[in-house]
């Protein structure tokens, strides 16, 4: 995939201790000792207009563009399935939430000759907060009415049944920004390019990348795409988009808003990081059936 980034999504929850949040260089500071980072910067302020016929101007989106398609291709020709601890902290309802972790399982989707032969699968086990240790979910699309199958962790788990849900109803999208099917480095791409194209269609844009930053002990590309003024069309202030250069994936993503008042920091809306990936480790259906004797569901 060259070098790319990622965006999006989880369920419920959860998880947060037995993992240190994973530490990030970045905006071109470095640890003492090690020699700064490269920083190519792209910018945009205004457009001039262009004569009829005259070829697309550069912008500076173009080359994380062409970065994430590349990076989309690799994913969808050379990638099966993987593991993960998955990290997320959304602001929901103006409330910043604190970090949750959960260990996932996901098959990405294969289609043959127009066909699909392998349906999108999640299975997350939830780690922590300690409220919800023990949450299990699976999803499999397309399957069980395209339903989701859920039981609670914590002491609640005790006594509340398994249940299947609607993975858009009030029960699941608690506490959540996204469904159980935004789940996964595919589609964190794939909402990316979409942003892009859509952005690459305005001005007031810049772009830097970072060479040699860390991600938990991972080396990566470091992209930062900024807005610098809030417009009803742009969804971010700042976007942080970090490739694992070996595995050559997408393994965090984090957004910021605008500063509240003149001066201040930029305000994190939602992040999600992916830590411990193992590629093609050769996911079956009993991986995403309830009826796995190492699930409680």
């Amino acid at each position: 995939m060259g070098k790319f980034t990622s965006r999006r999504a989880v369920l419920f929850g959860s998880v947060a201790a037995a993992f240190s949040i994973p530490s990030l260089t970045v905006f071109g500071q470095t640890p003492r000792g090690r020699r700064p980072l490269k920083e190519p910067v792209y910018r945009i302020s205004k457009t001039a207009t262009k004569p009829m016929g005259a070829a697309k101007a550069p912008h500076p989106l173009d080359p994380a563009l062409k970065i994430a398609r590349e990076g989309l291709q690799h994913i969808q020709r050379d990638i099966r399935d993987y593991t993960s601890t998955v990290v997320k902290r959304e602001r929901i309802n103006g409330k910043l939430n604190d970090h949750e972790y959960m260990f996932a399982k996901i098959r990405n989707r294969k289609v043959v000759d127009g066909r699909e032969v392998v349906p999108f699968s999640v299975y997350m086990k939830f780690l922590k907060p300690a409220n919800i240790k023990g949450r299990e979910v699976i999803y499999v699309a397309g399957k069980n009415k395209n339903k989701m199958c859920a039981h609670e962790g914590g002491s609640a788990g005790r006594f509340l049944p398994t249940v299947w849900l609607n993975p858009t109803g009030l029960l699941a999208m608690r506490g959540q920004r996204y469904p159980i099917y935004d789940l996964g480095i595919e589609n964190l791409i794939m909402k990316l390019i979409e942003k892009g194209e859509r952005d690459e269609k305005r001005d007031e844009c810049e772009v830097k990348f970072f060479y040699k930053t860390r991600v938990s002990g991972r080396v990566c590309t470091y992209i930062q795409v900024s807005h610098p003024k809030p417009r009803s069309y742009f969804d971010f202030h700042i976007a942080r988009i970090f490739i694992d250069d070996e595995l050559q994936v997408p393994i965090r993503y984090a957004a910021y808003q605008w500063p509240t008042k003149e001066g201040g920091k930029p305000v994190l809306d939602e992040e999600y990081t992916y830590l411990n990936v193992k590629l093609n480790v050769g996911l079956t259906d009993a991986d995403f059936d309830t009826k796995n004797a190492n699930y409680n569901f």
